[in-house]
């Protein structure tokens, strides 16, 4: 590998995260909301349901990186499975969001199970391929962690922008049928059915770009293990133990937020209109996120290590809690205010994404270092599993929450919008307010005690690592 990458490598690779993380997004954030709130199935179900997915993951995403490792095409060893992958995933995504409203109560939570479990298998058949190919047609050291902080940083765009116009898109596309006799609810059920469609298609697009502008110039083979060898090398690796149990505390904190959020504006803020109060939070929230990724973090990383950057976020996104917190005690007559707790923690959760993500590849190379191995696939493997695992977590959390609360919309139909906020107590709004704010906080003060106590890659530590490395290399 003589030349640098281009910058149509660069962006194709970009693009291709803006496009896999718009699908993730639109699952991770909606799927509870499409199932419990409008379709009707039980939230303690749909938690189930979703944490059940999560622990199948724990098998099957460390099997998709043998997989890989053993594939030999042509076309190399990552590309085929990012194709297939995504194609697959798109038109289970639709599936998903394309439930039949009129099954029975049976037939929707089987309905659920299954194009949930079969999203998460095909998800994790492009994600992983997708990660762990950087070492393919990179070199190591900057550029390879230019590559990652872009990557990741585009799929922060990818989730930012579905977190932004969903809503605001789905009652678009549902307006769209106001001229029948459908009630809202029928409308909305529609406008996440086509939806899906068109995130799936650019989904599709942006991948088959990504796909054909990467050639992969690396072939240096990759040693498969079992599944057991596979976890076996990575309660080894302490380091990527480490960050593998930061990950999950701190996203199951995040995706608990954006969970109940949706149900916050819905049913606590209220008003008939409360669509357009959510998509103005999110559209502050997600450009907050963007230039976190973009001009934060870079600005950051000029003044402080990662390590510090890590800490800088963690303590702002508990004091963005704790702002939300002490909001939950008064009357919040505009969504403005919120504003305040949503910058520190939008802010802190672009950063760490990215960030999360350099720690997990460092710990490759200790990884090789120390057990004498180099396992990408395993490692990213487990990077798709925990951030799924914590998705699955907070899902299960937030259903509990839904389901003590009782905040689901009466199955009544109705052909004008109204304000559900009106038929919803103030002890069940607090008891809303609370689980947003105080389980994150605990999640985060978790993370950084384990993160203070076990990480030890610093940037000393990595040159060290480095040196050691090349003297190992030149001596075989």
């Amino acid at each position: 590998m003589e030349n640098n990458l281009s910058f149509r490598e660069k962006a194709a690779y970009g693009l291709g995260a803006v496009g896999k993380d718009m699908v993730y997004m639109l699952s991770a954030s909606y799927v509870l909301y499409y199932f419990q709130d409008l379709l009707g199935v039980n939230s303690v179900a749909m938690g189930m349901i979703l944490l059940a997915a999560r622990v199948f993951d724990a098998f099957n995403d460390p099997i998709m990186g043998i997989i890989v490792a053993k594939t030999h095409t042509r076309w190399g060893r990552f590309r085929p499975w990012l194709f297939i992958g995504t194609l697959t995933n798109a038109v289970v995504l639709f599936i998903m969001f394309a439930c039949p409203p009129d099954l029975s109560a049976g037939g929707l939570v089987a309905y659920a199970a299954v194009t949930y479990i079969l999203w998460g298998v095909t998800y994790t058949m492009m994600d992983i391929p997708y990660w762990s190919m950087i070492p393919a047609f990179t070199k190591g050291g900057k550029e390879r962690e230019g590559l990652t902080t872009l990557a990741r940083s585009c799929a922060g765009v990818g989730s930012a922008l579905v977190t932004i116009f969903t809503v605001k898109f789905v009652q678009m596309i549902g307006n769209s049928f106001s001229g029948t006799d459908l009630s809202t609810r029928a409308r909305e059920i529609l406008g996440f059915k086509y939806f899906s469609l068109i995130i799936a298609i650019l989904f599709i697009v942006f991948i088959v770009i990504t796909c054909i502008s990467i050639k992969e110039q690396s072939l240096v083979e990759m040693k498969s293990a079992s599944v057991g060898d596979m976890f076996k090398a990575l309660i080894s690796n302490d380091q990527a133990m480490t960050i593998v149990i930061a990950i999950v505390l701190i996203n199951t904190s995040i995706y608990l937020t954006s969970n109940l959020v949706i149900y916050f504006f819905k049913y606590d803020l209220g008003g008939v209109n409360w669509e357009d109060s959510y998509t103005l939070f999110n559209m502050f929230g997600g450009g907050t996120q963007i230039l976190a990724m973009m001009l934060f973090y870079p600005l950051l990383r000029k003044a402080f290590s990662n390590i510090k950057i890590f800490y800088i976020c963690i303590l702002s996104a508990i004091v963005g809690y704790g702002t939300l917190f002490l909001i939950a005690f008064t009357h919040i007559g505009s969504v403005v205010i919120l504003f305040i707790p949503g910058f520190f923690i939008f802010s802190a959760n672009g950063v760490l994404q990215v960030i999360t993500t350099v720690f997990l590849a460092n710990t490759v190379d200790y990884g090789e270092l120390k057990n004498s191995r180099r396992d990408e696939s395993v490692i990213f493997s487990m990077q798709t599993f925990v951030v799924k695992l914590a998705s699955g977590i907070a899902a299960f959390a937030a259903s509990v929450c839904l389901q003590i609360n009782n905040l689901q919309k009466e199955s009544g139909e109705t052909l004008e919008k109204i304000d559900y906020s009106l038929a919803v107590s103030e002890s069940s709004k607090l008891g809303l307010r609370m689980t947003m704010a105080i389980i994150p906080v605990a999640g985060l003060f978790v993370a950084l005690f384990v993160f203070y106590k076990k990480y030890i890659l610093n940037d000393p530590k990595l040159a060290e690592i480095s040196k050691e490395l090349e003297a190992k290399r030149s001596s075989n």
